[in-house]
């Protein structure tokens, strides 16, 4: 008797204590969105009365999250539970049970927004913005919102190494935005893109552990000092928390903002009748060097003291959710066609001006650099169909590939230089393009060569320039029904083929491909068969997706749209998909001449090395595009002369790249497992460790070695055992200068200079620690002959 008087008082204290620590929401307890008809309150509000967790307006409807009210009935909301859910509808409900935070409509279960195995007893929304969730035996907390940030930590919050902060996509939708904060391996606190590498190229703005010591989290403090661990190092020490008066209070957040800046809030409560938000420290002071501040092919410039973000020469805003040219995350695209762009080059002279703007800088590496003057870098991009633009700095002239990422106005620093836009002939630059002003981006335009055209045509008889007149009308006539002829024949194909994507039906491609009739090629992914569509009866090529993950068809569309943004000469071109069901196919241009490999193993064709180092280049431009300069880097995984193909031309396009996250997670390793073996994949897919780029750059080297040898990687039929694994014999060949050893006497004109140039690049490429392999940028400057070539170290047997 006296034990059960023990544990009654035992309950009764903890219950008391439980009272104490406010903790005021029960089980079953319900709450609902605002103006909803049900007898349910919209919040669970702290004692305080400044923190609420419930229901609060997004889109189309509500979200669940916490917020901090404002004296003025403001709220910012702090956390966002599963932000990037579709919006609520008005009939939800939000119970808590044993079985944790249930999201209801009517009487069914709808999600979850706490799961745990151990029973909850009861809530508390605390006084310093923490939502905590207690066990039902006990007073331990099983759950709590302060270990599950989303863009913001309040006063008492850390942030680990095991989390990361978020920005939103607008202060009015908290869904997963544009940049991100987190831990590095090396201690350091990095922003960074959301959609980048998440390696040093793109970050912005770092915590710089100046200590070098282990850091385990960011704390914010109630008093407004935000610092590493105990308060070792500290990005912010509040000295005026100290000198408030007494009848205020503070809360402190710290917050990722939609721009991708870190800033530090104090929200000044005055007898809790009005509150004022100060900004009492930001990581950045010009928001233009944010990476990601303005989308690629656009440029931020902060001159007038506002960063706001314009479009190129040439260029117009592309993204449907901006609405004015100064838009956050502003994304461009070409004003005009390149369809006219003639590969001789000569009359691309007569078709381009030049446009330039200064003290420009932007990110990415040049597909082509070399010293030059400015007039000579002039005339290089006009007549170059690649150069979407060049950039002059010191002398040296770099030509860089479309799109443009991470570009900005930097007036005073010194590594910036003058961009070179090539637009049309006539095209008119409109806006701020005079020189007088130093805030404003010097627009010229190098109309010298259209002079001397007019000047020179004005000399002519009047009877020759009647003629003219006369002929280039009726040319203009006939070239303008023939474009009109093919922009309706190919409108019967639902699609503009150049442009877009175009969902296709299962029918049709079974009708295109005479019902899978004839298969010209199997790859990791399914089997390809070649097929014909459309009037013109264009050739295409469809795979039949087999051995993809069971994702839903929202995903699987996102996944291949992605694929389809991106264009480059070496890479083969999507056209369209097809989803029914479990049927998923996708449609490719198609390539005529076979694979690499067919021509390098399987064929008795003299190839030189010249055209074997082009086909190198070749491969290496597109990698490079893959991984620096589309606008999510692409990991290919699966690299070999069997996925890349050879046109007419035999210039070579890679195929199968941006395939690897559609596959199921079994397959990937088995494949791995596999091909192992074949030696196209680094060590780090066997040791499973983190797979980053430089796993495509070893399946290069690997390609490489092949491409000058014209033999597998792994050959059995060889005369000594040394000889079976190619890189090996390769460096031993290199290492004793043995270099003929590795080619067939058949090549008398063999330029060896080139040859071993070659073979250094695919030895360096091929080193176990991807820290020892070189990117992909550099690689091709290697090639080329415009970087020295260091001595690959040895590799192991």
């Amino acid at each position: 008797m006296a034990s059960n008087c023990i544990h009654v008082l035992f309950l009764w204290l903890s219950f008391c204590v439980a009272l104490a620590d406010n903790i005021d929401i029960f089980l079953d307890e319900i709450i609902s969105p605002p103006n909803s008809s049900t007898e349910y309150s919209s919040s669970w509000v702290s004692s305080s009365g400044q923190f609420e967790f419930g229901f609060y307006h997004h889109g189309d409807g509500y979200a669940i999250g916490i917020w901090l009210k404002g004296g003025d009935g403001s709220k910012t909301v702090v956390w966002t539970a599963k932000r990037d859910d579709p919006p609520i509808s008005s009939n939800s409900t939000l119970e808590l049970t044993v079985d944790g935070l249930l999201l209801k409509q009517g009487s069914d279960v709808q999600g979850q927004v706490y799961v745990d195995t151990e029973p909850a007893g009861s809530a508390s929304m605390l006084d310093s913005g923490n939502f905590v969730i207690y066990a039902q035996e006990g007073s331990s907390i099983v759950w709590q919102s302060f270990h599950h940030p989303t863009d913001t930590i309040l006063g008492g919050q850390n942030l680990t190494i095991r989390n990361q902060l978020v920005s939103s996509i607008s202060t009015s939708d908290r869904s997963t935005g544009h940049h991100f904060l987190a831990f590095q391996r090396d201690d350091n606190l990095v922003a960074y893109p959301i959609n980048s590498s998440a390696e040093s190229p793109d970050a912005y703005w770092s915590s710089n552990n100046l200590y070098q010591q282990e850091v385990e989290q960011l704390s914010l403090d109630t008093k407004g000092n935000l610092c590493f661990d105990d308060a070792f190092q500290c990005l912010v020490n509040n000295t005026n928390h100290q000198n408030q008066p007494h009848n205020t209070s503070s809360i402190y957040r710290a917050t990722l903002d939609v721009d991708g800046n870190l800033r530090l809030y104090e929200h000044l409560f005055e007898d809790k009748e009005g509150s004022n938000i100060t900004n009492l420290w930001q990581a950045l002071s010009d928001e233009c060097q944010i990476k990601g501040f303005c989308g690629i092919n656009s440029y931020c410039s902060n001159t007038s003291g506002t960063a706001r973000c314009q479009c190129y020469p040439g260029f117009i805003p592309s993204n449907n959710h901006t609405t004015g040219s100064n838009a956050m995350f502003l994304e461009c695209k070409l004003n005009y066609s390149k369809d006219d762009c003639e590969t001789s080059g000569d009359r691309n002279f007569l078709l381009y001006n030049i446009v330039s703007l200064e003290e420009m800088q932007w990110d990415g590496y040049p597909y082509w650099a070399k010293p030059m003057s400015m007039r000579a870098c002039d005339k290089s991009c006009k007549t170059d169909c690649d150069c979407g633009a060049a950039l002059y700095t010191n002398g040296q002239c770099s030509k860089y590939s479309l799109p443009l990422r991470y570009g900005r106005k930097a007036p005073n620093e010194s590594d910036t230089g003058m961009a070179l836009f090539k637009v049309p002939s006539g095209y008119v630059i409109r806006g701020n393009t005079t020189t007088s002003s130093p805030k404003n981006p010097n627009a010229i335009v190098n109309n010298r060569k259209g002079l001397i055209l007019i000047l020179a045509s004005t000399l002519g008889s009047i009877s020759f320039l009647c003629v003219l007149f006369v002929v280039s009308i009726f040319f203009t006539y006939r070239s303008q029904v023939h474009r009109f002829t093919k922009l309706s024949a190919s409108s019967n194909l639902g699609f503009t083929e150049e442009c877009s994507l175009r969902s296709f039906s299962f029918d049709e491609l079974v009708k295109a491909t005479s019902g899978f009739t004839e298969e010209v090629g199997r790859g990791s992914f399914g089997a390809v068969y070649r097929g014909t569509i459309g009037e013109n009866n264009r050739r295409i090529a469809v795979k039949r997706m087999e051995k993809i993950a069971d994702e839903g068809e929202r995903e699987f569309r996102a996944e291949i749209t992605a694929i389809a943004r991106t264009h480059h000469r070496n890479l083969v071109k999507l056209l369209g998909f097809c989803i029914e069901g479990s049927r998923k196919l996708l449609v490719y241009e198609y390539v005529s001449n076979g694979s690499l490999a067919n021509l390098l193993f399987k064929t008795k064709k003299h190839l030189p090395l010249k055209e074997r180092l082009k086909i190198a280049l070749d491969v290496a431009r597109g990698v490079q595009y893959l991984h620096e300069e589309c606008e999510v880097c692409i990991i290919h995984c699966n690299l070999k002369p069997q996925n890349i193909l050879m046109d007419e031309l035999l210039t070579a396009k890679i195929s199968d790249f941006g395939l690897a996250r559609l596959s199921k997670p079994e397959f990937s390793r088995n494949r791995a497992d596999k091909e192992v073996t074949t030696g196209y994949l680094a060590p780090e897919w066997q040791k499973e460790l983190l797979v980053s780029i430089k796993a495509d750059v070893f399946s290069y080297g690997i390609v490489l070695l092949e491409i000058v040898c014209r033999r597998r990687n792994i050959e059995l039929d060889v005369p000594s055992s040394e000889e079976v694994l190619l890189s090996s014999w390769a460096y031993h060949c290199f290492a004793t200068e043995q270099l003929h050893n590795l080619v067939s006497y058949e090549e008398e004109d063999m330029d060896w200079k080139t040859l071993e140039r070659m073979l250094k690049v695919g030895l360096l490429c091929v080193q176990d620690d991807p820290s020892l392999r070189p990117s992909m940028r550099n690689v091709i400057l290697m090639l080329e002959g415009w970087k020295d070539i260091p001595i690959p170290p040895s590799l192991r047997t």
